[in-house]
């Protein structure tokens, strides 16, 4: 679904991320994770095209639909609620828009009939019959009821803004759905009611998120964005980090390892080359020394 080719990212000379080759599949939930600052939202917002790479590119198939969950809580203060859910399907809205603009003409031609047609068509394809219906369902699994569908989004608190922005990211079975910290401010049932969503969702996830329980719910797979580096991991948060884990300390042992066999070559070297019959041996451990540094 999503193909990331020898993509890098440079702020003031310095490289947020460089060399990052991943491929993003169908029906796979990926977590977005790393320290602050290492650009996990940055990430994100290359993805979905709001931003352009240093270098390298991201191939979407163009017939896909990418849904954003959007992060300006007042953008859409002048619409009531049920039309900013439905904006989430763009084509949706529009043939919905075009439609009304037809029918609405006092002069309908034969023209016109024909392209209230084919909108008709690729209306009914596109779910539009049960568009609010969905949308209801969306904001009844967020705690919401769907009495407030015709209000106008200026009137709620920002945390029920926060919730119909996920929903509008939800709505429409998008192809693919990218999710920036979706469970801030979020009620305890409304977190549960979007993982058993995601996890039904057959669609491609990627999803960055300080919720590690979360991530250990709906995650199939782990995306760690450290060191100029970002790799995929197969697994949920706990396997991820239970892996790098046990490979810090492998890491570890090795280092420790490395470290006593430089401070015994040391030492031998120390001991024994003032002293002749050990000056061959004692210059084979300081190049082997040299070797292990």
């Amino acid at each position: 679904m999503i193909t990331v080719s020898d993509l890098s990212l440079t702020f003031g000379g310095q490289n947020l991320f460089k060399h990052v080759d991943l491929k993003f599949v169908a029906g796979n939930c990926y977590g977005v994770i790393g320290a602050n600052g290492a650009g996990k939202s940055t990430f994100l917002r290359i993805l979905s095209g709001q931003l352009e790479p240093t270098t390298g590119e991201v191939a979407i198939d163009p017939r896909t639909r990418m849904s954003v969950l959007e992060q300006d809580h007042y953008k859409y203060d002048e619409q009531t609620v049920l039309d900013t859910i439905l904006q989430g399907n763009a084509r949706l809205y529009d043939i919905m828009q075009q439609k009304d603009a037809l029918y609405a003409k006092p002069d309908f031609s034969d023209e016109d009939g024909a392209l209230a047609a084919d909108l008709e068509a690729e209306f009914a394809e596109l779910g539009g019959w049960d568009a609010e219906t969905e949308a209801a369902r969306l904001l009844e699994g967020l705690s919401i009821g769907e009495e407030h569908l015709y209000d106008m989004m200026s009137a709620l608190p920002t945390r029920e803004k926060v919730k119909i922005l996920l929903a509008r990211a939800l709505f429409g079975h998008p192809d693919i759905i990218l999710l920036d910290e979706p469970t801030n401010h979020l009620d305890i049932d409304s977190i549960r009611w979007l993982e058993d969503f995601l996890m039904d969702y057959s669609g491609t996830v990627i999803v960055v998120s300080h919720d590690r329980h979360f991530l250990n719910n709906v995650c199939t797979h782990i995306v760690d964005v450290d060191y100029t580096q970002i790799k995929i991991y197969v697994g949920n948060y706990d396997f991820w980090y239970d892996s790098s884990q046990l490979m810090q300390k492998l890491l570890r042992e090795q280092n420790k390892k490395r470290e006593d066999k430089i401070k015994e070559l040391q030492s031998f070297i120390e001991r024994f080359s003032a002293n002749k019959s050990k000056s061959r041996q004692a210059t084979s451990r300081r190049k082997l020394l040299e070797s292990c540094r």
